[in-house]
């Protein structure tokens, strides 16, 4: 024999109920061991919040209930129905629009070890309800075997696709004690007849027709006495479960109306009904008598009204209305009528019934042979209808409770009172009688009939305990949320108080409910995190423990705990990992969802450890745990009472070990001007599946402090970024990167010229992809690679003054560095010039060039207005700076190259190229003492001399002023 695996099933969804409407939902479990009984625990995710589990009811646990669900559990709004020990339905009897959401079904665990599934969820939608029924109340006569035809409006708008089933139902006699069905079109859309009424549809005297889309229309042909009494239409609305059965999802009855089929010959019938016999004091009686008759309007009837066997009035045969004298007083107030409808249609009604109306009702009907003839024929008395009239506010009963009798404060209040067998419209006021403070009892909050809302004077201001809500939850049930208890002090009685109205009257019931609020000290919450090892190898395992202390046991009070997380390098703020809630939802953070699936936790006493496997580089950071605790009763309303926050530990996770190594040969390479060339590249060892990153870089010709320029980089993916200096398209399409190999990488530098003369290198970067990502495990640089040109021809140097200078020039003057080449040239070369200027960032940044044919080519428009190149002889290349700024402060240097034509029309070849001294050039900002601002501004100084005689030391610092400039 072996064990089965326990298996929790329910019923499938999604289900649609329509609001307001009885629901229910099965739930079962079977292979499990244990007791026979098993208990049904019913939880709600709403679509508000999906992840956060709301406690409906249990079987087990009365105490199960969140807050917003436990009036109606208490009231049987909702409640369990156990169909047998492993199997139970959920009733909902009246359907609301909050009730929508995902269901669970949760069974205890009853068996030795936990195999199977344990819980089960369905998903229940509340839509509108939108079938509606109709039929214009009627009072007919007609005579035996005549036809009876009746019509019902039935519509719908529901946008799930549903059936409807029509019904008609024939009521016999005053009550409603003997219903039978007449006709249906069932919601497959077959006509079945009633017991009574099979024998007459199959020949066809009983039919229904749709007439439209919305009109059904009856047909009773041949009637028979047995037919009269009150007909009536009820339509159903049907959809079809997953599960392939059909539920009624709504229904709804018409008006009622009166037949009365009169008998053969000479003989009459005589009906007598009630739209409604129970009443209570205020409401109107409206009662019909009913003559069956065949040719009415050649007869004639005299009818009685009784009470108990005493007549109340009559009406002759001419309609002529003559009250007995304890009625006519009312009758002239308006509060009595009666009249003939027609001849065989009479009408009492008692407007503001009282209880001296209560008793049984007859009317009596005499034929006469003609209207003043006090001899009758025959005489028939109808049937009794007995009418109830009761006291206001006798069927009115209060039931007055709370589902949070013993709350801690700062916790919510949550009264109910609920109201049954009022039939007038109702006002509900909730009292405060505290204990410790007997006294006048403190009004909280009134709601009048009309649903207008008030608050007591100690109740009005929000800040103190929250935004008070006196709801009405349905047409009987009203309930006072307090969302913040303030002290002991709210504790005591809370008396609801209703009145029931009705013209003038009113009658009061009153009920009460105590709860007490006690005060919670400082729980001394504390909370330490530790971990045994601190630097993580990448893949491995580590446990976070996280240490409780507090004054109240756990098992007092519910605690939630929150892990948190902050990346390296940090990122401003900690990130929600995971929280864990009182009732065992578990929320992931949405930041870093990556510890989803890795992450594990476990509760042990006062301690909680989160575990995380197989760290990555991700995980490195540092980790925080926060502990909340919250009073009994009140999650998920009201705040934490206790909110802690551990220390932070750092975790540390180290990456596999970079075994990168770039060969670091030093190297030089000869080219002739405008020549291909290609730097090399190579890579000694590497890890099998890394990637690389290759990052050239250029170190221009000296001074030799300069930074190096980023030529190109070639990422992982063969992605290419140029450097600043090298973002031209000119310049892109000359300096490629390309791999030759799996460890050989080119640099191409195409059409080279003597600007691209310097020390070249490449830095290699290794990654390799991870679990979740690509990471840089290290990098190496490469040996430099010298570019030099090999002028072609007759070797010839062209002499430059090459002594170093140092100028320092203040701000807004002009200064000339001087570029002088020494020497003869040839008469047929031409020369061009390059001025450039080192940056304190290393960078060296070319200013301006002379071509060989005359034209200056600046490198920034900008630089036009303030860079001249005089050119006073042919060798001369001085630059000029007008206007000097701060930011031309650095060292300069010109580059001078002789170019010569090979033969007639054609290509120029570079003959020689020489460089300049070096010129440090540092700007001094301009004159700024008050003084030499005061002397060399004569509006000011003319100012000064027409100020008072009273400012005599200004006026001696102006003469020495105009002394110091003019004097001298």
């Amino acid at each position: 024999l072996s064990t089965g695996q326990r298996v929790v099933t329910v019923q499938k969804g999604p289900l649609y109920r329509t609001e307001g409407s009885h629901v229910t939902l099965w739930c079962k479990v079977s292979g499990y061991q244990g007791p026979a009984e098993q208990n049904f625990q019913w939880s709600i995710y709403r679509p508000s919040a999906p992840e956060r589990e709301v406690q409906i009811i249990s079987t087990i646990d009365p105490s199960f209930p969140y807050a917003i669900y436990t009036q109606r559990v208490h009231s049987q709004g909702i409640y369990v129905e156990r169909v047998q020990g492993d199997a139970v339905l959920l009733h909902i009897t009246k359907l609301q629009e909050q009730d929508a959401g995902v269901y669970e079904c949760h069974t205890p665990n009853t068996d030795e070890r936990y195999f199977g599934s344990y819980s089960a969820k369905t998903n229940l939608s509340v839509i509108a309800d939108t079938l509606s029924a109709s039929m214009a109340p009627q009072v007919l006569t007609r005579a035996e075997g005549e036809v009876v035809e009746l019509t019902c409006e039935v519509s719908k708008s529901t946008t799930q696709h549903t059936h409807l089933s029509v019904g008609w139902y024939h009521l016999q006699g005053a009550g409603e004690s003997h219903t039978e069905e007449v006709l249906t079109l069932s919601k497959d859309f077959i006509l079945r007849p009633g017991p009574s009424y099979a024998q007459r549809f199959l020949v066809g005297d009983v039919r229904m027709n749709k007439v439209g889309n919305t009109t059904y229309k009856l047909s009773i042909g041949g009637l028979e006495p047995s037919d009269r009494g009150q007909l009536y239409c009820e339509a159903a609305e049907w959809i079809e479960d997953p599960d392939e059965t059909w539920k009624d999802i709504s229904r709804k009855q018409t008006g009622r109306t009166s037949l009365a089929v009169m008998s053969r010959g000479r003989d009459f019938s005589v009906d007598i009904n009630a739209a409604e016999s129970s009443l209570s004091e205020g409401d109107t009686l409206q009662l019909n008598c009913m003559v069956g008759v065949q040719r009415s309007d050649s007869r004639h009837f005299q009818v009685l009204w009784l009470l108990n066997g005493v007549e109340v009035a009559r009406v002759d045969p001419h309609g002529v209305l003559i009250w007995e004298d304890k009625y006519e007083e009312r009758a002239k107030l308006g509060q009595l009528r009666a009249f003939k409808h027609s001849n065989t249609v009479y009408v009492l009604t008692i407007y503001e019934v009282g209880l001296k109306d209560n008793g049984t009702y007859h009317c009596s009907v005499s034929e006469v042979k003609t209207p003043g003839d006090f001899h009758s024929i025959q005489t028939n008395l109808s049937s009794g209808i007995q009418v109830d009239v009761k006291p206001i506010g006798y069927r009115m009963r209060l039931s007055v409770s709370t589902s949070t009798p013993q709350v801690m404060a700062g916790d919510a209040l949550i009264l109910l009172c609920e109201v049954e067998g009022a039939t007038r419209p109702v006002s509900v006021q909730w009292w405060h009688l505290p204990l410790q403070h007997p006294g006048p009892r403190v009004l909280v909050a009134t709601m009048e009939q009309d649903g207008t809302l008030s608050l007591g004077s100690a109740y009005q201001d929000s800040r103190t305990r929250g935004s008070l809500r006196l709801e009405k939850a349905s047409s009987g049930t009203f309930t006072l949320v307090i969302p913040n208890t303030l002290d002991e002090g709210d504790g005591g009685r809370y008396e609801c108080e209703v009145t029931e109205w009705s013209q003038g009257q009113s009658w009061t019931e009153e009920g009460e409910t105590a709860v007490t609020v006690s005060s919670m000290a400082g729980l001394g919450l504390h909370a330490t995190l530790r971990s045994r090892i601190a630097t993580i190898r990448y893949g491995q395992s580590f446990e976070l423990v996280c240490q409780v202390s507090a004054n109240y046991t756990f098992e007092e009070v519910p605690v939630s705990v929150g892990w948190l997380f902050q990346p390296s390098p940090p990122t401003g703020h900690y990130h929600q990992l995971i929280w864990v809630f009182p009732n065992g939802t578990v929320v992931w953070g949405a930041v870093q969802p990556h510890f989803q699936g890795k992450a594990q936790l476990t509760k042990a006493a006062t301690s909680f450890r989160l575990h995380i496997h197989n760290a990555v580089a991700a995980d490195k950071g540092t980790y925080q745990c926060e502990v909340e605790v919250w009073r009994r009763n009140t999650p998920p309303l009201g705040q934490p009472a206790a909110t802690t926050r551990s220390n932070a530990v750092g975790i540390k996770v180290v990456l596999p070990e970079s075994k990168l190594q770039v060969a670091t040969e030093e190297s030089s390479v000869d080219i002739a001007p405008g020549a291909d060339t290609a730097i090399e590249c190579r890579i000694v060892f590497a890890q099998n599946n890394s990637q690389f990153a290759i990052t050239w870089y250029l170190l221009p010709p000296p001074p030799a402090d300069a930074n190096p320029l980023q030529i190109v980089r070639a990422d992982y993916s063969n992605i290419l970024e140029y450097g600043a200096e090298f973002s031209s398209p000119a310049q892109k399409s000359r300096f490629l990167s390309q791999r030759m190999s799996s460890n050989v990488f080119w640099l191409r530098i195409l059409s080279a010229n003597p600007r691209d003369q310097g020390r070249y290198y490449c830095v290699v970067e290794e990654w390799l992809w991870l679990a979740d990502g690509w990471y840089k495990l290290g990098e190496g640089a490469s040996g430099r690679t010298t570019l030099e040109f090999k002028l072609p021809g007759e070797q010839r140097e062209l002499q430059l003054e090459n002594t170093n200078h140092s100028i320092s020039v203040r701000e807004g003057e002009e200064v000339t560095l001087h570029c002088l080449l020494q020497g003869a040239r040839l008469p047929s070369t031409h020369l061009s010039a390059t001025w450039f200027r080192g940056e304190e960032s290393g960078h060296i940044r070319r200013l301006l060039t002379l071509h060989r044919d005359g034209a200056i080519e600046y490198t920034r428009e900008s630089l036009a207005r303030r860079l001249h190149l005089l050119r006073p002889a042919a060798g001369d290349f001085s630059l000029t700076l007008r206007s000097v700024e701060a930011g031309d402060a650095g060292v300069y240097h010109c580059q001078v190259q002789e170019w010569q034509q090979q033969n007639e029309g054609k290509d120029w070849a570079l003959q020689a190229l020489a460089c300049s001294g070096y010129t440090q050039l540092t700007t001094i900002p301009p004159e700024s003492t008050v003084l030499s601002r005061i002397c060399s501004s004569p509006p000011l100084l003319n100012f000064i001399l027409y100020l008072p005689l009273v400012l005599i030391l200004l006026l001696v610092l102006a003469v020495f002023c105009w002394y110091f400039k003019f004097g001298k």
